[in-house]
Order: C-alpha cells, then structure tokens, then sequence
C-alpha cells in the first residue's frame, strides 16, 4: 500500500495516543505527528513518533481550530491527507463541534453533534439504552444547579459520579475523586455538597452499586464506517483497573472474551441510533439477575484496545481503510484469547483475586498470548525503557497501597 499519501495527526499525548502511534507506525511504518497540551512520558521520548506540538490552551474552545488549522496549513507543502484521531473525550468533542471548520483540512469519521450529546449525557444515554432493549444500572440524576436534598430511597452502597466529566474537572477541589462509593444517605448528601461548593452545576450520577471486583467489569470495542456498517465488535473481561482515586475506571489489563449475544446486542444499538467510528463500551456484570449492565460508550477507541491491533486488527488501517479508500470489510466478531496489559506481571500475580481468571492470565502469558505495548520494541528509545522501568515499579507500590472494592 502506498504510504506517502496521508500523515496521521493524533491529537493527545497519554497511552491512548502512543497505542495509536505504534499502530500507525505497525500498519505502515510510519510516524505520526501528535499535537497536545502537555509533555508525558509515555509519548515525548518515543522515537517512533515525528514530533509533539505542545499547546497548553488545545482545549480551550477559542483556540482549538486555530491550532488545528494553523497545524494543517504548516503541513500543506507535503500535499498529503491528514488523518486525524483523537485520543480523549474533550479532544473529540471538540473535533465533532468544529466538525464544518476541520473537515477542509483534516479526514476523520466520528458522529455528529446531536448523537454526541445524546450518548454522552447519561440521563439521555440511558433513555436510549432502555429503548433499544440494553440493560443499565437503576440510577438516578441529581441537578447540581437546583441544591435541592436527595431524597430518593435506595439500596447501599451506591456509587456517585459526574455526569458532565468535562466540567466537572473544570471545577477541582481537595478530595476530588472519579467516582465515589458510599454507604449512607448522609454521606451522599455530604459529597453532593462537596461537589455543589467546588462550582459544578451539571447533574451527579447516583447509582446503584453492582457488586463484584475488578473482573465483574466489561469492555467492548466496536467500529463502524462512515457509512454506517459495522466492521469491527470485540468483548473482554477487565482483569483490572486502576485503583487510585482519579483514574478508576481505566483498565490496567483485559482478556478478550466472546460472547455472541452481547456482542450482537450492542452491534445492534448502535446501528440502531446510526453510529459511525470507534466506539468503546464499559459494562459490568450483575451477578444477581445475571445481566451485563451498561455503564456508558466512548465515543472513541478506549486506553486499553490496543488488543484490537494485538490481534491482527490494526485500529489505523480501520480509520485509514475508511476515510481514505472508502473499503469495505466484512463484519468481524473477535474470537480469540488474549491478555492486553500495562503493569508487571507480577501485579497480575499478586493483586487479581478471581482465581480463575488469574489461572486464564497465567496461561496466556505461557502461551505468549499477551502484550504490553507501551514495551513496543521498534521503540527503542532508551531513556524511554528507563522510564518504562520505573513506571512499571510504581505500579506494584500503586496496587498494594490502593484498594478499590468497587
């Protein structure tokens, strides 16, 4: 395949950005240019990426398109495609609202405003979900901006989050955390007030608490072409997370599973509300009516599905394949084992207590059917390894010094 056509721009400079780095530099070997607001470590001393635009103001609504447009006019002289991915939720918000001022310069396949909004504000979200037949955790929505008590009756533990997380980090505060689990109803009135004073005036998620460790926690990557035909659905069990306040959530390892009839079920919603691009799910398990339970879609590729590409499924031959070569592909259900990971194996070891799992990781990892790949090794960077290495310590200290029983 010709590869000088096109030069893949990713906006974001975190894991996400680097596993889409390696998979550009993997399908084509070539190095993308990451645009962001920050220098990290997993990305500023690759040697397998062009460069690194920092602009501490990307975000900000007023900036963003001169950025972007300033980025693609400096690259005009190459008169190649630029194809453009982003990497978190405020990148490619903004990228979908700009959508009429980036498309002259930039080739990308994300969905429209309204869907965005409609799947990303979990009052609506759920609405959908329940009419399209998808299993939810039965929760509730408080106005922030109202400061009215919360006076619903429900069952403890129950789990506190942000709706509007973008805004919510607008207004940071001691104590702030990701998600909160309480076991009262004054505790979740304190939190409430908490997050009341630090400025937040968007609606809090209060829900009902699904229990189970880590390996209750599911993940589904699907892609959709511009056209709107499912190419691409996967399903995997989470092995963990991390367990630090402000990243819960972010899967640290995953095993990819199959299971026809979700994978089926959420293929089939998301046709359904006319979904175009990545799409990345986070379910748990219900044990107690033995029901998967949607938490919420990304509307992008997740930190951890890099195990798309581990499994021959290059995620930038997908974008590329679509917005540039109109291809067509037959629809592709994952069905193979494989342990995607960022930390040690000895924290797989030691702080996975489902036993089973924890059996299924050992075997993979005997078979050779895992993969870290922020160790990619055509990055070969030394300084980088070094970091890596310290990295990958910090991770064990993390893990034993930090317990999530959510």
């Amino acid at each position: 395949m010709n590869t000088t056509t096109f030069i893949p721009i990713i906006i974001g400079t975190d894991i996400n950005a680097y596993n889409m780095a390696i998979s550009f530099h993997q399908a084509y070997g070539m190095k993308p240019i990451l645009i962001g607001k920050q220098q990290m470590g997993f990305t500023d001393i690759s040697n397998i990426i062009e460069k690194i635009d920092i602009h501490p103001n990307l975000a900000d609504e007023g900036q963003f398109v001169p950025i972007m447009t300033q980025l693609a006019k400096d690259l005009e002289s190459t008169n190649k495609n630029l194809v453009l991915v982003g990497t978190n939720d405020v990148y490619v918000r903004l990228i979908i609202e700009n959508e009429a001022a980036l498309k002259p310069y930039y080739m990308f396949n994300y969905i429209n405003e309204s869907l965005m909004n409609k799947l990303q504000n979990k009052s609506n979200f759920y609405k959908v979900c329940e009419e399209h037949g998808i299993d939810t955790p039965t929760t509730y929505f408080y106005d922030c901006s109202k400061s009215e008590p919360f006076n619903e009756e429900m069952m403890y533990p129950v789990i506190i989050k942000p709706s509007n997380g973008i805004a919510y980090y607008d207004h940071p505060f001691e104590g702030q955390k990701k998600v909160y689990r309480v076991d009262s109803k004054e505790e979740v009135q304190q939190v409430i007030d908490r997050i009341i004073a630090s400025g937040y005036q968007d609606e809090l998620i209060i829900q009902d608490f699904i229990p189970g460790d880590d390996t209750y926690m599911w993940d589904s990557v699907i892609y959709a072409n511009s056209k709107g035909q499912t190419q691409l659905v996967t399903f995997g069990q989470v092995v963990l997370q991390e367990h630090t306040d402000t990243a819960i959530g972010n899967y640290t390892a995953v095993i990819t599973r199959y299971n026809e009839d979700m994978m089926k079920k959420l293929q089939t919603f998301l046709e359904a509300v006319g979904y175009v691009g990545f799409a990345n799910f986070d379910i748990k398990y219900d044990v107690r009516d033995d029901k998967f339970k949607v938490f919420e879609v990304n509307i992008r590729q997740g930190r951890s599905s890099y195990y798309v590409t581990s499994l021959g499924h290059n995620m930038a031959e997908y974008i590329v394949d679509d917005v540039m070569y109109e291809k067509e592909k037959p629809i592709t259900y994952l069905n193979k084992e494989y342990l995607f990971t960022v930390v040690p194996k000895i924290v797989l070891r030691k702080f996975v207590n489902n036993e089973a799992v924890r059996d299924d990781v050992k075997r993979l990892i005997k078979e050779n059917n895992y993969e870290n790949p922020l160790f990619y090794k055509k990055d070969r960077n030394l300084k980088r390894k070094i970091y890596l290495f310290l990295r990958q310590v910090n991770y064990y200290r993390k893990y034993r010094n930090n317990k999530w029983d959510g």
